[in-house]
């Protein structure tokens, strides 16, 4: 058994990564209200945030994503099998490997920027001032990107030693050095300037956090020899699918920004903000979620604890829907509301609000499969197979970037229909994902399981009635109101949670709830009936 804290039931590791990935989002919402009121959505918005998307893309190929799919079973795998010492020598040389592929990259980025500008925001090469200011930002934030590869090894190496809470709370660094960088936007050449310079700052700030945690667990990395053994060679051999499936994702998201750099001036940004909400759920409960749940499956798997895997991924799930039900309700019917409460002030107007609320509208109808992606896969990447992830990957980015090419025909939907394109190719990822799951043996859902799923959708449905019928009396309540938005957002959000509250109660009753503080062994054994005497 791993030295740690094994025996703490899942939802306790969750609360941690998810309260602080909530406190990471809601400090991300202050930044983004910073940033709307001081950038707008303009050209000087739409600059920046392909400098801020390229390092981003590339990190999720490279980092968050490929990387860390591969390298947390590994090396849960190996500190199982062979002890701390035998995981430091494998993270060590997977460092340093890491460390020098991410320092060639860099300098490529740094030395080919207006290339890469113009290949990925094509429809900038007709605005000089955009072209320009874009290459300038992202100057200043691709060094993110090596930054943020350091950051996420060393997560890695903590989550699979249960230390949580320094990976979850780095990112809200990232939001309190916007802020501060975004107030002094004044002493920049331009807002876009400040955001830039930021985004840099504050890698640095996170290479600190989690390099301060990693050497306070003892399990600091350091340059190595980068030798290549069976462990580093297994390794590679799950990073190279993982990697194609990455970029395969990243791609679509490429896909959006290249065809909204040909859209009217605003597109991007109605795409970022709505993108923010959306993120919102998938980042507090799926990634958290998932964040938790892959190095638990690969320490039951590796241990041979099959069932024990199966039941911890089960209640993952059903706690990822009880929570993420109501973040699609409120999205599909109260969109516009939610938009004009959170951001429209300073330069972003009830437009800009309508723009993105559409936007919103159209991610939600993929964002049950969103949120359970990360729990669904976790299956296969705790067993060292990214192969079958990529084929599904794939296959529904393929399907994604098709449709987002069909709706540039129906010019009405701009910036709504790649929204909808990628909700598209989210549920048809997950379905493949379960398809294959199911096939290879490797999910297996019981019928409580499943009851519980529906009783969920029962209250989910009752949630958004509610809210359909209590929005027209809130808002004429609210209309004479200050702040009316807000105001009429906090009531709806009230009922909602009434509501909501209510019919979780009366379809499972207190003890569901309760079951999700015991461990996947005691909720096993308590779903095994006793042996008659």
């Amino acid at each position: 058994m791993l030295p740690g804290r094994q025996g703490r039931p899942l939802i306790n590791r969750i609360l941690t990564v998810g309260g602080l990935t909530l406190v990471s989002r809601v400090t991300g919402f202050m930044r983004d209200i910073v940033m709307a009121a001081v950038l707008g959505a303009g050209p000087i918005a739409d600059a920046f945030l392909v400098a801020f998307r390229l390092p981003n893309h590339f990190r999720a190929i490279f980092a968050e994503g490929a990387f860390a799919a591969a390298f947390v079973p590994a090396y849960a795998r190996i500190r199982v099998a062979g002890g701390p010492d035998a995981a430091k020598l494998f993270g060590d040389r997977i460092f340093t490997l890491l460390l020098a592929s991410q320092i060639v990259l860099l300098l490529l980025a740094l030395i080919f920027t207006p290339a890469v500008i113009a290949l990925l925001a094509p429809g900038f090469r007709s605005d000089p001032v955009r072209f320009d200011l874009a290459v300038t930002l992202t100057r200043i934030t691709f060094p993110y990107l090596l930054l943020m590869a350091l950051v996420t090894l060393l997560s890695g190496i903590l989550n699979s030693v249960e230390r949580f809470a320094a990976a979850a709370a780095a990112p809200i660094l990232l939001n309190l050095t916007m802020i501060a960088t975004l107030a002094t936007a004044a002493f920049f050449p331009t807002p876009g300037h400040a955001a830039a310079w930021g985004v840099l700052l504050a890698g640095l700030f996170e290479v600190a956090l989690v390099g301060g945690a990693a050497l306070r667990a003892d399990v600091m990395t350091a340059l190595r020899q980068p030798i290549i053994d069976d462990d580093v060679r297994r390794f590679f051999k799950a990073l190279g699918p993982a990697t194609v499936g990455s970029a395969g994702v990243q791609l679509a998201l490429f896909a959006d920004t290249i065809i909204a750099s040909f859209l009217a001036a605003g597109a991007l940004s109605a795409l970022y903000y709505a993108d923010r909400l959306y993120q919102l759920p998938g980042g507090v409960i799926g990634i958290a979620v998932g964040t938790v749940l892959l190095p638990e499956m690969a320490r039951r798997i590796a241990a041979g604890d099959e069932d024990g895997a199966r039941v911890a991924q089960e209640r993952a799930i059903e706690f990822t829907l009880l929570l993420a039900i109501p973040c699609v309700a409120a999205f599909l019917v109260v969109p516009d509301l939610i938009m004009r409460a959170l951001f429209m002030r300073g330069k972003f107007t009830a437009v800009d609000a309508s723009a993105a609320a559409m936007t919103l509208a159209a991610y939600t109808i993929g964002l049950v499969p969103f949120v359970l992606m990360r729990s669904a896969v976790a299956t296969f990447l705790a067993r060292g197979d990214t192969a079958t992830t990529v084929k599904a990957a794939l296959t529904a980015v393929a399907v994604n970037i098709a449709f987002k090419v069909a709706f540039l025909y129906f010019t009405a939907l701009a910036q709504v229909g790649l929204a909808l394109a990628t909700s598209i190719g989210a549920w048809i990822n997950f379905g493949l994902i379960l398809w294959f799951g199911l096939r290879a043996g490797f999910m297996s859902f019981d019928a409580a399981f499943k009851h519980a799923v529906l009783k969920l959708v029962v209250a989910g449905i009752a949630l958004t009635a509610a809210l359909w019928i209590a929005q027209w009396p809130v808002l004429a309540l609210a209309a004479g109101l200050p702040a009316h938005n807000v105001t009429a957002l906090m009531l709806l959000g009230f009922i909602g949670a009434l509501v909501y509250g209510g019919a979780i109660l009366g379809l499972f009753g207190k003890a569901w709830l309760a079951s999700f503080w015991r461990t996947p062994k005691e909720v096993r054994r308590a779903s095994v009936p006793p042996v008659p005497d």
